[in-house]
Formats: C-alpha cells, sequence, structure tokens
C-alpha cells in the first residue's frame, strides 16, 4: 500500500488524498472538485470551521474502504466523507 500523498505542480494535494499523518494548511476549497455537492458543502465546511491558513492534519482513515477520516483542523477534530475532503485543497508541510 502506497503511503505517499499526490501533490500537484504548486505542492498542494487534495484533504481526500491525504493520508494519516500527513499536514498541511488549507490553501482553499474547490466546490468543483465535489461530484455531488457544490457551494453548499464549502459553505457547511466554513461554517463547522475550516478557513484558509488554518493548520490541518489527518489523524485516522476507516479500515472500511477508508471512509470516513478523522482530521484535526485548528484545535478541532472533526470526521469527514473522503468525499466531502477533496473539496479542501491543502499546502502540504
Amino acid at each position: 500500500m502506497n503511503n505517499q500523498t499526490p501533490v500537484a505542480a504548486n505542492g498542494t494535494s487534495s484533504l481526500g488524498e491525504m493520508r494519516p499523518g500527513a499536514r498541511g494548511r488549507i490553501a482553499s476549497f474547490d466546490a468543483a472538485a465535489s461530484h455531488c455537492h457544490h457551494q453548499d458543502m464549502v459553505d457547511r465546511l466554513r461554517e463547522m470551521g475550516f478557513a484558509e491558513d488554518l493548520e490541518i492534519e489527518v489523524l485516522h482513515q476507516s479500515p472500511f474502504g477508508r471512509d470516513p477520516i478523522a482530521v484535526r483542523v485548528g484545535k478541532m477534530t472533526v470526521a469527514l466523507r473522503r468525499k466531502d475532503a477533496h473539496i479542501v485543497k491543502v499546502h502540504l508541510a
């Protein structure tokens, strides 16, 4: 199993592609990355406390299908479906 996180040329990755232990800072939100949701999910993430430049770390993923994932955003811990996590773009540490 590959523990590497795919990284774009600009040094970012989607939160949904990150593996446990990976860290970074929230760079942006990409509503087009989600196939089921659009701006509503970006708004929901912002209401939950996700914001640009906050530190983020993937803590855990379910052993069955890797969904959901647990992430630490700032000082809070949140569980997300991986498809929703793809909206969050992260500058890797």
